[in-house]
């Protein structure tokens, strides 16, 4: 717990002053506060949501209206759920710390391909031409979609200084959306120079959103590019919220 502080603490040193990016919140939406949420997002108008811890991690499609779970596939107990991304009709997925990733068929859920790739699984998204990874350090990965394997990537920074812990990703409008992990923050970055452009600041919905715990921390962003809707939550949130822009 205390190294988690001292990790917090050096996050938000390197970090805004003030968050110039204005946010209002628009809706509220049930959500399984037993879903330790590990990726997010929406794909013609259907949330999926991936879940993390070992022993329970699985991945799920989610009815926004009530946060019922329509249909879930669980991952090995052994693996640890992390990251995911729509890719045509079929979604990616990462794990933690095996180096192991899934390919699978949207519609069903259905298996489809195993795949490795070295280091951490983060967080995960897409730009419409590749796979965009994050691995809990300053650096965004790119994977060719196809062969999933790495095909470069960028090193994150703010007034010159690296940004670590990049966690759960979405890509809104050519920027890269990116909570940092223990903090309230997500990053929106340039994925061409690595950039932070600025930080959306969600202390504010944190402190209302009835999570409880030092591991319910922000962690989920999800981006209706039809209906130009974005959506967060956390970590064991009871809530997922509908948020406006306001830049």
């Amino acid at each position: 717990m205390i190294r988690r502080l001292a990790l917090a603490a050096l996050l938000l040193v390197a970090g805004p002053a003030a968050a110039a990016t204005r946010w209002t919140e628009v809706a509220r939406y049930p959500h399984d506060d037993r879903a330790f949420t590990e990726g997010l997002f929406i794909a013609e108008g259907e949330l999926f949501e991936s879940t993390g811890e070992y022993g329970v991690s699985d991945i799920r499609q989610v009815r926004l209206e009530d946060g019922k779970v329509l249909r879930r596939v669980a991952l090995p107990p052994a693996l640890f759920g992390e990251g995911i991304a729509p890719w045509r009709d079929r979604i990616v997925s990462l794990t933690w710390q095996d180096g192991q990733g899934f390919v699978w068929r949207r519609r069903d859920f259905r298996r489809l391909k195993t795949f490795r790739y070295a280091g951490e699984g983060w967080g995960l998204t897409q730009d419409g031409r590749r796979l965009i990874m994050s691995d809990g350090t300053d650096r965004l990965r790119f994977l060719d979609p196809r062969t999933l394997r790495e095909k470069g990537g960028v090193a994150v920074t703010w007034n010159g200084q690296p940004v670590r812990m990049l966690n759960e990703l979405e890509y809104v409008d050519g920027e890269v959306l990116a909570n940092v992990w223990l903090t309230s923050l997500i990053a929106r970055i340039d994925p061409a120079s690595g950039h932070v452009i600025d930080w959306i600041d969600l202390s504010a919905l944190v402190a209302r959103s009835g999570a409880r715990g030092p591991e319910a921390v922000l962690n989920g962003i999800a981006w209706d590019a039809k209906s130009r809707r974005l959506f967060v939550t956390g970590k064991n949130w009871p809530s997922l919220f509908e948020i406006r822009l306001d830049r």
